[in-house]
């Protein structure tokens, strides 16, 4: 992988790991010193997230702290290597904390819920626990993180219930992790090839709906200038409003799935992790969808072994 980056918006960069991205943001002199990295995409990914850094912020740099805006695999698969290289404090909301200290897997993936081949694999998705205890830190939702002081915290839950977003009012930027994304998360075309295209959460490891479309309205309404999300390219101006706009309207045509494990009922989380998943209805359709998914599995598999 190429340590190559992108820029955002003035002092913020993003580094695109296969089809997760990554952000550091540099503060202003006037804002305090220092850089910060938010999320540290799948594991795997620290040299180049290292190697991206130095070339940005120079030899030996190091963040001044660490934010994770959800603990899924894909964005926090590298943080226990990083925190190897780089023992700097971690951030994460408090309902994010037991899947970031060992006490709870998410909720599993649901592959019945359509749309392309991220969905069928979903089931191979890694939902257990890390343990970076040492480490983390709590936000402090009414006082931000110290180490950003000019950017706003915002609990936006339905993707994971501790989900967090960062919105800067200077400018209007707007780091939105997976709350929506700008490229169709479950098309491995969309998704790989980095094709703009405005959507929800990812479909097939979103556990509250409802949270899920409150948490759009609520960016929505912040008007963004700027959009960088987990999943896909930057979005700006008059195109991001007018897709975001729509997007906060129409969420349950164009966001909401039309069946799945957690769309009628969510997953039920606190402080303590998942304390209820709805059972899962397996009809036939699914059950093809799971062997179709197994069989490409074991296709991709067999592939990488040659």
């Amino acid at each position: 992988m190429s340590a190559k980056y992108f820029q955002v918006a003035q002092g913020v960069w993003g580094l695109k790991q296969y089809f997760v991205n990554v952000y550091m943001i540099a503060n202003r002199r006037s804002a305090g010193k220092g850089w910060v990295l938010v999320d540290t995409g799948i594991k795997g990914s620290e040299k180049d997230i290292i190697a991206a850094a130095e070339k940005l912020f120079g030899p030996g740099t190091r963040p001044a702290a660490i934010v994770i805006t959800h603990g899924h695999a894909d964005h926090s698969g590298s943080v226990k290597e990083l925190l190897k290289h780089w023992n700097v404090p971690v951030y994460a909301h408090k309902l994010e904390i037991p899947y970031l200290t060992g006490l709870s897997s998410y909720p599993p993936a649901d592959p019945g819920v359509g749309g392309g081949l991220m969905t069928l694999l979903s089931w191979m998705w890694p939902v257990k626990p890390i343990n970076i205890s040492r480490n983390l830190r709590e936000i402090d939702m009414y006082e931000g993180i110290p180490e950003l002081p000019e950017w706003k915290v915002i609990h936006t839950p339905g993707h994971t219930p501790g989900h967090i977003s960062l919105f800067l009012p200077l400018n209007t930027t707007l780091i939105a992790g997976d709350a929506f994304t700008t490229t169709i998360a479950e098309s491995a075309t969309y998704l790989f090839g980095n094709i703009k295209h405005i959507s929800g959460p990812p479909k097939y490891i979103t556990t509250d709906w409802k949270a899920a479309e409150q948490s759009v309205h609520e960016l929505a309404e912040l008007q963004p200038r700027i959009a960088a999300t987990g999943h896909g390219p930057v979005m700006r101006g008059r195109e991001l409003i007018t897709a975001l706009n729509q997007l906060s309207r129409d969420f349950e045509t164009v966001a909401l799935p039309q069946s799945g494990r957690y769309v009628r009922r969510a997953a039920i989380a606190d402080e303590r992790g998942v304390r209820y998943v709805p059972p899962v209805k397996v009809g036939a359709k699914q059950t093809i969808g799971f062997a179709a998914a197994a069989s490409v599995a074991a296709f991709l598999l067999v592939r990488s072994l040659w």
